[in-house]
């Protein structure tokens, strides 16, 4: 009898977790039975209970859901939503399209938010150490760049000059600020770097989506893993869309671009092999 209970607990033990606790007629979310949640919490709030543990105020809540709706697509050029098309295309059914499309969502596509929000707390932490917050913004930037390359996450957009996401996104936050839902930390930190860029490059480097998300995601105190995370959640809508979509079209085996148009080969000329005997 011991050596069964032994066992159960480390079965038990094995697969423990804080989330959810289910038994025959019962699923609790964090302590909430599921259907006191059905109906009554939108999904943002669902996201926030799942990884938070608690259930994010009314204000929390709006924020979040204003950065996931604001990143769910960016058109077929976008390498993740391109892909869901093309795997469709190829015959994967839609999970298979929408994983195909996820995986791609790595350092370069996908992980600006991330980065950034890694920089946001370098700098903070840079300011809390008596330095001003110019002079913490200017060694972290200077700092990642050393680091990372001249590239620096969540600012200037290859496609917008100025990001129509961004503006409303930062506007919300400084609601949020003024209402004291928010600490208003990280959007300042963000307007300094907006600065600095701007006088070293003597014109604007406006923040992008994933720069302003990244404020938001920060200022919610969201770890920078999850902001990733988050993001992949958000933008799966838009590859699910763009699956959708391109599965009734009666294309097959689509590429990254129409079969008309060339692509420019830089090999060796044609030559003729000698074979073993010459």
């Amino acid at each position: 009898m011991a050596q069964t209970q032994d066992f159960e607990a480390l079965t038990a033990d094995y697969w423990s977790t804080s989330i959810i606790d289910i038994h025959p007629g019962s699923i609790r979310v964090r302590g909430y039975p599921i259907q006191q949640l059905i109906g009554t919490i939108g999904f943002p709030q669902m996201i926030w209970l799942m990884l938070r543990g608690e259930l994010p105020s009314t204000g929390q809540a709006r924020l979040l859901e204003a950065a996931l709706v604001a990143s769910v697509d960016h058109g077929p050029h976008a390498p993740s939503i391109a892909i869901s098309r093309m795997a469709v295309s190829c015959g994967l059914p839609l999970n298979g399209a929408m994983a195909s499309a996820l995986n791609t969502l790595d350092d370069v596509h996908g992980g600006a938010g991330q980065q950034a929000v890694e920089l946001f707390h370098a700098i903070e932490a840079a300011h809390t150490s008596e330095a001003t917050l110019e002079q913490a913004v200017e060694h972290s930037v200077d700092a990642f760049v050393d680091a990372h390359g001249k590239y620096l996450p969540g600012f200037g957009h290859r496609f917008h000059p100025v990001d129509p996401r961004a503006g409303r996104l930062l506007a919300m936050v400084d609601e949020a600020a003024e209402a004291g839902i928010v600490p208003g930390r990280y959007v300042a930190i963000a307007r300094q770097i907006e600065a600095l860029l701007a006088a070293r490059k003597g014109r604007p480097i406006p923040m992008n989506i994933d720069g302003a998300t990244a404020v938001i995601y920060a200022e919610l105190g969201f770890e920078p893993e999850l902001a990733r995370g988050v993001f992949c959640l958000s933008r799966a809508v838009g590859i699910l869309a763009h699956a959708w979509e391109q599965r009734g079209r009666a294309e097959r085996n689509k590429g990254p671009m129409p079969r008309q148009m060339p692509y420019r080969y830089t090999g060796e000329a044609e030559r003729r092999y000698a074979g073993d005997n010459e």
